[in-house]
């Protein structure tokens, strides 16, 4: 298993589809996930810690979790199969350890509530992560080696096919 970080949610300009960026931590690797408007904000609220009248679905998750006495451990994505990424949520109940099937969306927003680590399978990673390509010479360029960092997402998002994305509920982890 390969521990990331968030590194930024991006919104689609053709959709209302955000996509998140997990950072590898040893490296330069990035993983893009397509995530639902309403996950992205769940994950962005607890991120920027902004303050929220009633707790929301994921905060009502921690809650119940720790008022039962879960711990939760940390989040695992686990797979990505027919182009749909799984994730299981890791607690420790009564001493044991268990697992819950959970998108990677709601994990991520959890992970993000309880400050636990957030692990990628090697697998999934060797399969959907992209690296940006560098060179000594762009690393000097200032706003140009910005652009070139960036390339790497535009060359993924011109390279999905809008056509697949359901217009309804969800994101595309189911």
């Amino acid at each position: 298993m390969v521990e990331v970080v968030i590194d930024s949610i991006r919104v689609s300009l053709m959709s209302q589809h955000r996509i998140v960026i997990l950072k590898d931590v040893d490296s330069e690797r990035f993983l893009p996930i397509w995530i639902g408007p309403y996950e992205a904000e769940a994950i962005t609220v607890s991120l920027q810690q902004m303050e929220v009248a009633r707790p929301l679905t994921h905060d009502l998750l921690r809650n119940v979790l720790q008022a039962l006495g879960a711990e939760v451990l940390r989040v695992n994505i686990t797979e990505l199969r027919d182009d749909v990424f799984y994730a299981r949520i890791v607690l420790r109940v009564d001493g044991r350890e268990m697992e819950i099937d959970s998108r990677p969306s709601d994990a991520l927003a959890l992970a993000v509530r309880v400050h636990v680590p957030i692990f990628v399978a090697e697998a999934v990673m060797e399969e959907a992560a992209t690296t940006p390509e560098t060179s000594v010479e762009s690393e000097e360029g200032g706003e140009e080696a910005e652009d070139e960092r960036l390339e790497v997402f535009k060359d993924f998002v011109e390279s999905l096919d809008l056509d697949d994305i359901d217009s309804g509920e969800g994101d595309s982890e189911s």
